[in-house]
């Protein structure tokens, strides 16, 4: 039959297929055409952007904050299953190989959805399937983590917040702080902002007696009280400001999980985009705040930098002596409607001059007590063996460089220091 709540005349849902195993395997879908495409030949897959850019009916855009390595992810993959279905996910990794997970993530787990994805033949039943497979490929994406040859996991890991919009259903699964939020007009056709998922920090109730049930503490450090944070029984490590993750396994068996929170929405023709963006937008912005930005923008091309830039800007005012923490943005247009090309690059070239004046200057850095923090610190840990080539080079970057939380020296701290563990 056709694919998911598709009619007739659209193409039919192809179905993946996984190859052996999780681990250094080859994943991949099945294309209608029959042939196994591979993680390595998903940049070839027409519809999917990972960097920023736009699509047929959306704007993505990321900005490397000034702590490091740009360790947020972000994806959109249009026409996923059929042709009313798109996908969408940003991931904020943390730890000195967050940058990794979180892109290891922003490649696997869409692959994943796809494998444990069914033939949909009543839509009464799209709830009940998409949450089983979102539960079933974030504890698959965990588990390929924990046992990955070539990224260390045990002291990093990624937020991930994902949508899956087909026709007029919004699933959705979120870890960690990453937020995604509605833009739709009222009964005045003013615009209002809806928040989708819950920032799921750790001194959240039911969050926080899970912790505390698996031996795990929550407490905040005397100099940001409003930052909860995660703690070892027998240390005062790694100090995780969020309850839930993929990879973090030093963690894993004292509360912390890569469960996500499923949701399900039915959107209206009042619903005019939803905002996917990690914490480093949130930290310094209002949900209505991000809602104005995209609303008003000149152009929905340059929808997600300029949230970005406003974002950037709400750094330098309200925490002036801090670094900027990464950001990343997806803006998804629910009429499916885009700007023309040129004042697209119009925009681009305008804001070109502004980017390259904003990264000169550097604010000098004392400790933020922000509630969230997508960024990590580390040592030891830095010197395990990289995945690719490029993640080398990324590692010989950083060098043989101290990452301290409690000096607050380079970031604000998702974590706040790696616990001391035997070598093996």
């Amino acid at each position: 039959m056709g694919g998911c709540v598709s009619k007739s005349n659209e193409e039919p849902m192809y179905r993946p297929r996984l190859g052996m195993g999780c681990c250094g395997s080859k994943m991949g879908r099945r294309t209608l055409s029959g042939r196994i495409v591979s993680l390595h030949d998903l940049v070839s897959i027409p519809n999917r952007i990972t960097s920023s850019g736009k699509s047929k009916s959306s704007c993505v855009f990321t900005q490397q904050g000034r702590k490091g390595v740009n360790q947020d992810s972000m994806i959109v993959w249009e026409d996923f299953m059929s042709k009313d279905m798109t996908f969408c996910g940003v991931f904020d990794g943390h730890g000195p190989n967050g940058h990794l997970v979180s892109r290891k993530v922003r490649e696997s787990l869409p692959v994943r959805l796809l494998s444990f994805m069914h033939s949909i033949h009543e839509e009464d039943k799209l709830k009940l399937l998409w949450e089983e497979a979102f539960l079933k490929s974030f504890n698959a994406m965990d588990k390929e983590l924990r046992s990955h040859p070539n990224v260390e996991c045990f002291c990093s890991g990624s937020t991930a917040v994902t949508i899956i919009k087909q026709g007029s259903h919004l699933f959705m699964g979120n870890i960690g702080d990453s937020r995604a939020i509605l833009g739709s007009k009222d009964s005045n056709d003013s615009m209002v902002a809806v928040q989708l998922t819950v920032d799921l920090k750790p001194d959240l109730p039911r969050e926080a007696e899970r912790i505390k049930q698996c031996k795990g503490r929550v407490f905040a450090l005397e100099d940001e009280p409003e930052v909860p944070r995660v703690w070892l029984p027998f240390d005062n490590a790694p100090g995780l400001a969020m309850a839930r993750a993929f990879g973090d396994f030093c963690v894993k068996d004292y509360g912390v999980i890569s469960i996500p929170d499923f949701s399900h929405r039915l959107l209206t023709d009042r619903d005019q985009f939803i905002v996917l963006a990690s914490d480093g937008v949130w930290d310094v912005l209002s949900n209505e705040e991000v809602v104005e930005v995209v609303a008003s923008a000149s152009s929905r091309a340059s929808a997600a930098r300029l949230v970005v830039d406003s974002a950037s800007r709400e750094w330098k005012l309200k925490y002036p002596t801090s670094k900027m923490d990464d950001c990343a943005v997806v803006c998804l247009f629910l009429d499916g409607k885009m700007d023309s090309e040129s004042s697209y690059y119009e925009e681009q070239r305008s804001s070109s001059v502004e980017s390259d004046e904003s990264q000169r200057t550097e604010p000098c850095l004392q400790r933020n007590a922000t509630v969230r923090s997508s960024s990590v610190e580390s040592n030891s840990c830095g010197n395990e063996n990289a995945e690719t080539d490029d993640a080398e080079k990324e590692k010989a970057t950083e060098g043989e460089q101290h990452w301290s939380g409690l000096e607050g020296v380079t970031r604000v701290n998702s974590l706040v220091q790696l616990p001391r563990f035997s070598g093996d």
